[in-house]
C-alpha cells in the first residue's frame, strides 16, 4: 500500500501543481487513498520531494534533480558541460514538450547533459543537428524544465 500511495503521489505532482500537504492529502483522497498528514509528510521525505517556485509565484512539489549515475555515458557528460551553457540558443515549451534550439551540431551534446541532469522530469529526448525535443509528463513539468534549462541549471 505504501508503494502504491507513493507512486500515486509522484503521479499527482507530475500532473498537478501541488503546493501543500493538505492539497496532496485531498488529491490522494480523491484517488481513494486515506492518508494522514503524518503519513504524507513521511512520504514526501522518503521520496525526497522539494518545493520549487513557479512562474505564478507559488511553490509546488517536484522531484529533485538527480546527479548522473556512474555509467560510461554519464562519465562523458562532464566534458559536455563545458560547452552546454554556450550552446543553447533558445528554449520554448508547449503542453508536455520542450523545444531547445542549439548552435549547429551541438544538439546531441546538449541532449546528453539534459538526459543526465533532468532524467527524472523527462519521458525522453530526440536530438537532431541543432534542435532537441523533450517530452515530459505534463505542461507543468515542461514549464519547470524549460525554466531550469533557460537558467542553465545543470
Amino acid at each position: 500500500m505504501k508503494q502504491n500511495r507513493q507512486e500515486k503521489i509522484l503521479e499527482l505532482i507530475a500532473t498537478y501543481p501541488v503546493s501543500t500537504q493538505d492539497e496532496l492529502i485531498a488529491r490522494l483522497r480523491e484517488e481513494g487513498y486515506n492518508a494522514t498528514q503524518a503519513t504524507v509528510s513521511r512520504d514526501i521525505r522518503a521520496l525526497k520531494l522539494v518545493k520549487v517556485l513557479t512562474e505564478s509565484g507559488n511553490y509546488c512539489y517536484v522531484l529533485p534533480r538527480k546527479e548522473p549515475s556512474n555509467t560510461a555515458s554519464a562519465t562523458q557528460a562532464p566534458s559536455y558541460h563545458k560547452t552546454y551553457g554556450d550552446s543553447i540558443v533558445s528554449v520554448a515549451y508547449s503542453m508536455n514538450n520542450v523545444v531547445i534550439k542549439t548552435a549547429a551540431g551541438m544538439a546531441s551534446a546538449v541532449a546528453v547533459v539534459l538526459d543526465h541532469a533532468y532524467h527524472d522530469m523527462m519521458l525522453g529526448t530526440v536530438a537532431g543537428d541543432d534542435t532537441i525535443i523533450v517530452v515530459t509528463r505534463s505542461t507543468e513539468e515542461s514549464r519547470l524544465l524549460a525554466s531550469f534549462i533557460e537558467e542553465k541549471n545543470v
